[in-house]
């Protein structure tokens, strides 16, 4: 049974006459009568007694009337429920970020997003390697970095700023260094050479160092991510070149050598144009620039 006729036929049945079912369609009264017919003759029988005073259902009318009714009121449930479900986001999301980013600034703040979006299923990975968001290893990603894929939808967060943080524990046993060149005499922690980088120039103030004294100080502690940095730093081991906001989620941190500052970085949140539409990456978009702003970085 075609869904159009179907259509009309129910409509016929709530109105009572062609007329009043054209007016309801936007169809002609002859339009409508013609779909009935055509309907009729499908089923070789009568679904209407045709009278001066309107029309009313044949018994097999009545039959077809109810399961037609029942499936069209299913029908409007349904859509119902779609259109709840657009504006009521969920199913999987998978982030990813840098460790230190992910690790010591997003962790602390996805309980929110989660509290605010129960239906959204979250998964965060945290890797200094990029993903490869158009392949779908992940449906969003926040960068310290200008994303390398050019068919990336990107929207710039923030500018990241670094200067040079020790510990209290640190600063008592070892003395605040007043000059650059005072670190010749004091303890380094510094990123590895080898694997990869989430931003460039991460050694910054080695190179400053060095740059000032004409040696390299020595490195007393080499770590591969910045959160290992960080908390080694709070541990008290010795000072290092960190992001600002990575030492305002410390409460041990203290700036030293407040004159020498490091690169910045822009922050990003980039996904695929497929998922331009999406209403979790809307949302999720939308809640990471209200925590930038809310965060001194």
């Amino acid at each position: 049974m075609d869904w159009d006729k179907l259509r009309v036929f129910h409509t016929v049945a709530e109105a009572g006459s062609f007329t009043h079912a054209g007016d309801s369609l936007h169809l002609s009264q002859s339009a409508v009568s013609r779909q009935v017919s055509t309907l009729e003759d499908s089923l070789n029988c009568r679904l209407f007694h045709r009278h001066a005073r309107g029309l009313l259902l044949t018994e097999q009318g009545e039959v077809l009337y109810r399961t037609v009714h029942e499936v069209f009121a299913k029908l409007t449930m349904t859509e119902a429920q779609i259109n709840e479900a657009k504006d009521r986001p969920q199913g999987p999301l998978k982030i990813t970020t840098t460790v230190g980013l992910g690790s010591i600034w997003l962790t602390p703040r996805i309980r929110e997003f989660i509290d605010l979006y129960p239906d959204i299923e979250v998964t965060l990975i945290t890797s200094d390697e990029e993903l490869n968001i158009s392949m779908r290893e992940a449906d969003c990603a926040i960068r310290l970095t200008t994303p390398k894929q050019l068919d990336l939808i990107q929207r710039r967060l923030t500018r990241v700023n670094t200067h040079v943080y020790a510990s209290t524990e640190y600063i008592q046993h070892n003395g605040m260094p007043d000059r650059v060149a005072d670190l010749s005499n004091h303890k380094l922690i510094v990123f590895s050479d080898e694997g990869t980088q989430p931003v460039p120039n991460l050694n910054w103030l080695l190179n400053a160092a060095k740059q000032t004294i004409g040696f390299e100080p020595k490195k007393l502690l080499t770590l591969n991510n910045l959160y290992g940095m960080l908390r080694s730093v709070e541990a008290g081991i010795g000072i290092a070149g960190l992001p600002d906001f990575y030492a305002r989620e410390s409460r041990s941190l203290v700036r030293v050598l407040p004159e020498l500052e490091g690169p910045g970085y822009d922050a990003y949140f980039v996904y695929p144009e497929e998922l331009k539409g999406s209403t979790r990456i809307r949302v999720f978009s939308d809640f990471i620039v209200r925590k930038v702003a809310e965060t001194r970085f």
